[in-house]
């Protein structure tokens, strides 16, 4: 609590003391005088629609030159009723929401709310970060709606009584965006979408499609889209969603949360049904702590530990610990963007592995130490339940590695439990703004999947320096993904994977058995001056029955280089820029020999720590152990600490057998420097059935120091006798030297 009493407490002293000193406050400072405290506004109907737009105009963030990293939060929400003469642009870092039971409930005339503006060349591909819900809005005669957003922007459980454009009025290039569970009455026009995703929508109809647009659980009360590729992909309903939760008044005038259920299979706009609330249940307010970027993490996990949901409400919170969720069916709501950032290294937020946990409306920034993961799901390594009745959902999440302010983080958004699904997601390595470089703002993926039975419905990841998206877990489905490719890759040398040029956007490891996607667009635009820069594959997935990709477009927009293969060195090269390159399908024909779970695990140099048995299968080399403590810190699923304590030294030979010649599977060497203490001391070269794989690799370097560990993560396919052979051998300085070998 604040020292001077709640937040709505000190707004209303502010209010009396302006009054009786005769200070002006902010027009819109009475608006504000609610239980969530600065930054989240509520208007009734009895306010003119002229000073809505004013005060609007005074909280939000329009311009992109001085909005797109400002630090300022709002959220607005509009008690049930109709309001007139509304008729303003919503700017960065603001949610629009009603109130009311329905859409319907919430009525704005007058023009609405928008978004028209656009940056210095006339394009909105930087609009991103805000939002509207739960309204309707009135188009006046002869007009229609703009909406011209990219990504991390959403439309949900919106009714526009008109059409509705996804650009600005001319037409400006945009990059992208995501309707869910909304009406249009007329049609709705992408104009110069570069990529879209609508589902469980209904409207009249949607033209002027550009490279890649997914529908899924869609109906059109006029002319549908063609279900056909270049340009669409039509899905009759989405597989398994579950809408994201939202505030509203009860008749009592009491705020509450909605909690919608999933559903599988579906078609259509939620609410309709339970009287426009849609399927699910209702939380009262009081089962909420609403959090201010003032309160703690140690405040928060007071509440949370003791069966509170949580409501952040707009502002930067600066966390010194994780955001940590143990209960299940827990709801975290973001009003106004909430921004989390880590300052020490950690997770901005951990959820453990149980049923029903929502989390929507978030930005997570990573913070100026390095985070292995910034949102982590689940538990690494441990044992998996299914949660398939009542799954975990995160819904219009934001990451930034970079932009707002310098940061590094490895991985994004991590996934150890299975049935999570995802609606709107967006992970993206800055290209622009603060703290942005090669070197700089560091981040290797953007999403990591190990559960199984996970589901992303419009799936964005921009400008990872690995495999942006890592598909770990069986039974997986992606309906729509946007990626584009790191700019600012300095040299082909640096980037390079598995002996191949560049590393896969989106990759579906050798473990998998079975994994669906629709809709894939993947871009290059590699912008080093007087470097060439190509990708070998811009998806990367194992060559077996089970495993299909439907509807892939692959385009060089600028650059050099370019994309040489839609995937698994089929679909043919992109390396004319503005030329898109579709490939309407990929299915896998080979037969997976791995089951889903880990083939081999070797202590090298060691005795058997469960699972890794003891040394075996190598040739040549000499062992070598130490007592001291091993950091993993960083590593994703690390090795036992143990693992990392003894390691085979010397001009080295593994040939472990006991594969299907041909099949693919991903190996994994584990690394620690037990002898040297500095970079340069120890190179060494590994080749994976022949093909080199690392060249001059020094731990130190690699790993950050001594006594640290390092895993690198190759995919290979066994040899002709059913083998993966791995051979390490001196390169510039001194002998190899690893602790232990994963084959999966």
């Amino acid at each position: 609590m604040s020292l001077f009493g709640t937040p709505t407490t000190v707004i209303k002293t502010l209010i009396l003391c302006a009054a009786l000193c005769g200070v002006t406050l902010p027009a819109f400072a009475q608006y504000n005088s609610t239980i969530f405290g600065p930054n989240v506004y509520v208007f009734d109907p009895s306010v003119p629609g002229s000073v809505i737009n004013s005060d609007i105009a005074s909280i939000s963030n329009p311009t992109v030159s001085s909005g797109q990293f400002s630090s300022n939060r709002a959220a607005v929400l509009f008690k049930p009723g109709t309001y007139s003469g509304v008729s303003q642009e919503v700017g960065f870092y603001t949610s629009i929401a009603g109130l009311g039971l329905t859409p319907d409930s919430t009525v704005l005339t007058g023009g609405g709310l928008y978004l028209d503006v656009t940056d210095s060349n006339g394009n909105l591909t930087t609009n991103f970060w805000r939002s509207m819900e739960n309204l309707r809005i009135n188009v006046p005669t002869g007009n229609t709606e703009t909406w011209g957003v990219s990504q991390g922007a959403s439309l949900r459980r919106i009714h526009i009584a008109g059409g509705l454009e996804l650009t600005n009025r001319s037409c400006g290039e945009a990059s992208g965006g995501f309707i869910a569970d909304t009406t249009v009455d007329n049609g709705v026009n992408a104009c110069s979408q570069q990529q879209w995703y609508t589902r469980n929508s209904t409207m009249a109809s949607f033209t002027d499609n550009v490279w890649n647009f997914v529908f899924s659980g869609d109906t059109f009360t006029g002319t549908a889209p063609s279900n056909t590729f270049p340009k669409n992909t039509i899905l009759s309903t989405t597989p398994v969603v579950r809408e994201k939760p939202y505030l509203y008044l009860d008749s009592s005038g009491n705020y509450n949360v909605f909690v919608p259920t999933v559903r599988t299979s579906s078609s259509g706009v939620d609410w309709t049904a339970n009287g426009g609330l849609g399927t699910g249940y209702s939380d009262a307010i009081s089962t909420f702590f609403i959090a201010t970027p003032s309160s703690t993490a140690a405040q928060i996990n007071s509440a949370l530990s003791a069966g509170k949901n949580l409501i952040l409400t707009p502002g930067i919170y600066q966390l010194t610990a994780p955001i940590s969720i143990t209960n299940a069916n827990t709801i975290v709501l973001g009003l106004g963007y909430p921004t989390l950032i880590p300052q020490n290294g950690g997770s901005a937020i951990t959820v453990a592995d149980v049923d029903g946990v929502q989390i929507a409306d978030l930005v997570i920034d990573a913070g100026p130490t390095n985070s292995p993961v910034l949102l982590q799901v689940g538990v690494a390594g441990a044992t998996r339940v299914s949660h398939a009745s009542n799954p975990t959902s995160i819904s219009d999440v934001s990451f930034r590695i970079g932009g707002a302010e310098a940061g590094s983080a490895t991985t994004s958004l991590e996934l150890d439990s299975n049935n999570v699904i995802l609606d709107n997601v967006w992970a993206w390595r800055a290209d622009h703004g603060t703290g942005v470089g090669w070197t700089t703002n560091t981040a290797s993926h953007g999403l990591i999947v190990n559960g199984d039975n996970v589901t992303a419905l419009g799936l964005a990841v921009e400008h990872f320096q690995q495999s942006q998206v890592q598909w770990n877990g069986n039974n997986g489905e992606t309906v729509f993904y946007q990626s584009e490719d790191p700019y600012d890759v300095p040299s082909q040398s640096s980037w390079t994977y598995n002996g191949a040029n560049g590393y896969p956007s989106y990759e579906v490891t050798s473990n998998v058995c079975s994994h669906a996607a629709y809709g894939l667009g993947i871009y290059s635009f590699f912008d080093v001056p007087n470097v060439t820069i190509f990708q070998s594959n811009a998806i990367l997935a194992p060559n077996v029955s089970g495993i299909n990709f439907t509807n892939m477009v692959t385009v060089m927009l600028s650059g050099s280089g370019g994309i040489s293969n839609v995937i698994n060195n089929t679909g043919g090269a992109t390396t004319s820029a503005g030329a898109p390159h579709d490939f309407t399908s990929y299915a896998g024909s080979g037969t997976c020999s791995t089951g889903g779970t880990s083939n081999v695990d070797i202590n090298s140099g060691g005795t058997a720590v469960s699972p890794f048995v003891a040394d075996t299968d190598f040739s040549g080399g000499g062992t070598f152990a130490v007592t001291h403590a091993i950091t993993t810190a960083g590593v994703t699923n690390p090795a036992p600490a143990a693992v990392y304590q003894d390691a085979r030294e010397g001009n080295i030979t593994y040939t472990v057998p006991g594969f299907t010649a041909g099949s693919t599977h991903t190996v994994r060497l584990h690394f620690a420097e037990l002898y040297f203490t500095t970079a340069g001391q120890r190179e060494f070269d590994v080749a994976i059935n022949g093909t080199p794989v690392l060249t001059n690799f020094d731990i130190v370097a690699a790993a950050g120091g001594r006594y640290k560990a390092n895993v690198q993560q190759f995919t290979a396919t066994a040899n002709s006798s059913g083998q993966i052979v791995i051979h390490l051998s001196n390169g510039s300085v001194n002998q190899p030297e690893i602790c232990g070998i994963e084959i999966q």
